[in-house]
């Protein structure tokens, strides 16, 4: 069966067309800029190299239609009839707690997706514009949504809620929820796949580290914590994202400049992180280059980063009366080889050596840590379309799925 992977964002669509029997990528590719001026598609072509084409898409609808016209190109797609399609998975950041597994998309639950808006309302309005836009296209296709949060809500109730009135939950939803599910599924599972191991003897921390970046603790299978909260603003530092802050620091700035909340949100979740601290970028690589020309606030920020993640680190290992495998993904995870060697320096209190040789990698499956390490330490590259097309092949085809 032939599988198409919808990510839509607010203004913007990625994809991915399976096929589904040995799981290989067809075709793939992002239209961005919907809504707004100078909209395009890019196509990865099949030698690696992409193609843009410029376009004008004012809804959602135009960005799913310019992707099927780009499936059905013989130069940048892969089928000559959209009904070889079979079904459409779609990711969705924000499932509350009334989505705790991935779903065939009915009526219903479009309306519990829409119900949602207000805890992730820049997401779920992209998830459900694309959902509403294959509904028009393709009625007769089958739809599975995949929530980010769903792996997450095996949480105990004490570390999910907040020490907030108890009302705050039950009337209004207010929790942690987590998310990058997808994510700390797969590098999970995977883990325990090339290592050998059974993950249900394992206790992981899964090091989701990119422009956005959480951490989560894995015990036997299960997420018993991860660092994101109601929102993706919470934990970690991240690339134009405070993180953890005093709640007191944010009322005490609004009150000084003036700020309103939709402001402050602005602040918090685009103007702070790494970008806020060093002033250059939110860009990982560009800090990194500024720290070695000597830049003392990039080198600040880069300490603030990594510090975090040690930190994250111990409260998962302490949580789950140990660990045994700490794994590295996502953009900067994969690819700066500096945050991982930080971030597990001075460890060796929990297990932790690293090897300096096997973590000069980047972008594949490699054990980074030594071989007296009582911790292995992984990478493992994140593939979260791969698990969406999974949970929509098991749906669609009425099996079962983990």
């Amino acid at each position: 069966m032939k599988i198409l992977v919808l990510n839509c964002g607010s203004s913007s669509i990625k994809y991915k067309l399976y096929d589904m029997d040995g799981e290989k990528v067809l075709a793939q590719g992002g239209v961005e800029r919907i809504g707004l001026d100078e909209a395009f598609i890019k196509v990865k072509l099949a030698d690696g190299s992409k193609k843009q084409i410029m376009a004008d898409l004012p809804t959602h609808k135009e960005g799913v239609q310019l992707v099927f016209k780009c499936l059905l190109d013989p130069e940048l797609g892969a089928i000559k009839s959209l009904d070889e399609i079979g079904a459409v998975g779609h990711r969705v950041v924000q499932g509350g707690d009334l989505f705790e597994k991935s779903c065939i998309v009915t009526p219903e639950v479009e309306k519990g997706i829409e119900s949602l808006i207000d805890l992730a309302p820049v997401h779920n309005k992209g998830h459900l514009a694309g959902l509403k836009a294959v509904d028009e296209l393709m009625p007769n296709v089958p739809q599975v949504t995949v929530f980010d949060n769903a792996f997450h809500s095996t949480m105990p109730d004490y570390a999910y809620l907040y020490a907030i009135p108890y009302e705050w939950y039950s009337k209004y939803h207010v929790r942690r929820y987590g998310f990058h599910g997808t994510s700390h599924r797969y590098v999970s599972q995977r883990v325990c796949e090339f290592l050998g191991v059974d993950i249900k003897t394992q206790k992981i921390i899964t090091c989701h580290i990119g422009n956005g970046a959480s951490v989560a603790a894995v015990k036997y299978g299960k997420v018993i914590d991860t660092s994101m909260g109601l929102t993706p603003l919470a934990g970690l530092m991240m690339g134009s994202r405070s993180g953890d802050i005093d709640p007191s620091a944010v009322t005490y700035m609004m009150q000084k400049s003036g700020m309103t909340p939709q402001e402050m949100s602005e602040y918090l979740n685009k103007k702070s992180g790494v970008l806020g601290v060093a002033g250059i970028s939110s860009d990982m690589r560009d800090n990194e280059n500024a720290d070695n020309e000597g830049n003392k606030l990039a080198h600040l920020a880069l300490q603030m980063y990594n510090y975090r993640i040690k930190k994250y680190i111990g409260a998962y290992a302490a949580a789950m009366n140990g660990v045994d495998i700490i794994v590295w993904t996502a953009g900067v995870g994969e690819n700066q080889e500096g945050v991982r060697w930080d971030s597990c320096a001075d460890m060796e209190y929990l297990g932790v050596k690293m090897d300096r040789e096997r973590n000069h990698c980047r972008g594949v499956e490699q054990v980074l840590s030594a071989d007296d390490s009582k911790v292995k330490v992984v990478m493992i590259p994140t593939d979260e379309e791969i698990v969406i097309a999974r949970d929509t092949l098991a749906l669609v085809t009425g099996k079962e799925f983990d």
